[in-house]
């Protein structure tokens, strides 16, 4: 499938995740009586992924997210001409996705943007977690997102399930981690809100580009190695996460 359509497929796959996960800590965790609070954002970021896998799978292989795309290229499940491209859509499809929210969550009166669902750590942090913990937090995080990627989309996997515990997996990571550094294992994720938020954030956005390309390029090399998938330089469309 041509390149045009596979990175607009990854924009809108992007977007659809930010607006979705960010949208609901933004909007709905905290409202009143009917706050969903972290368990509502963990299903909720869960769930934008486990749509989107069944939705632009089949065109681009539904990454969405930087870290993915590089474990799959170290993987050899991805062409490296293709990398650059789909990251520069995730990033973009993630600022396109956090200026709508903010424009929507800017008309309730009274609106202070605050964190903005960006991630951090020290007095950024949820729970107040030091910079070691999420650096800890996203690498061995996205390494294991990244291994249930790579083992739920090989061809020895049953077919069609692999949407659904990539989804189920994204929601556990949250349930771990929201209370560290609101959870990145998506440096387009962080970017995106990072930029609304402030400077304080965007000072800590390093970690969260730097965390999850680590974790997601060490199960990148170690899936193959350890499980013995067949290596192959042709793009898996559609195998990643369906």
């Amino acid at each position: 499938m041509a390149l045009s359509r596979r990175v607009s497929a990854e924009f809108i796959g992007t977007f659809w995740l930010v607006f979705g996960g960010c949208g609901s800590a933004v909007i709905a965790a905290g409202f009143p009586q009917l706050g969903i609070g972290f368990v509502g954002v963990a299903l909720a970021f869960g769930l934008t992924l486990l749509t989107m896998a069944y939705t632009i799978g089949p065109i681009s292989g539904c990454h969405i997210n930087p870290a993915v795309t590089f474990g799959l290229w170290l993987a050899k499940r991805f062409p490296a001409r293709d990398v650059l491209p789909y990251m520069v859509a995730q990033v973009v499809g993630a600022i396109a996705a956090a200026a709508v929210l903010y424009v929507v969550a800017s008309g309730k009166p009274g609106f202070v943007a605050g964190q903005f669902a960006s991630n951090g750590y020290d007095a950024l942090s949820p729970g107040h977690y030091g910079m070691m913990s999420a650096l800890i937090a996203e690498v061995v995080l996205t390494f294991a997102f990244l291994m249930v990627i790579l083992g739920a989309t090989e061809r020895r996997a049953p077919v069609g399930f692999a949407g659904l515990a990539i989804g189920l997996a994204l929601t556990l990571i949250h349930l771990i981690s929201i209370p560290i550094d609101n959870t990145s294992v998506n440096p387009a994720r962080s970017t995106g809100p990072a930029i609304f938020a402030g400077g304080a954030e965007l000072s800590q956005l390093w970690l969260f580009w730097l965390a999850p390309l680590i974790g997601g390029g060490l199960a990148g090399l170690l899936y193959p190695a350890l499980f013995g998938e067949e290596v192959s330089e042709e793009p898996i469309v559609g195998k990643a996460p369906v």
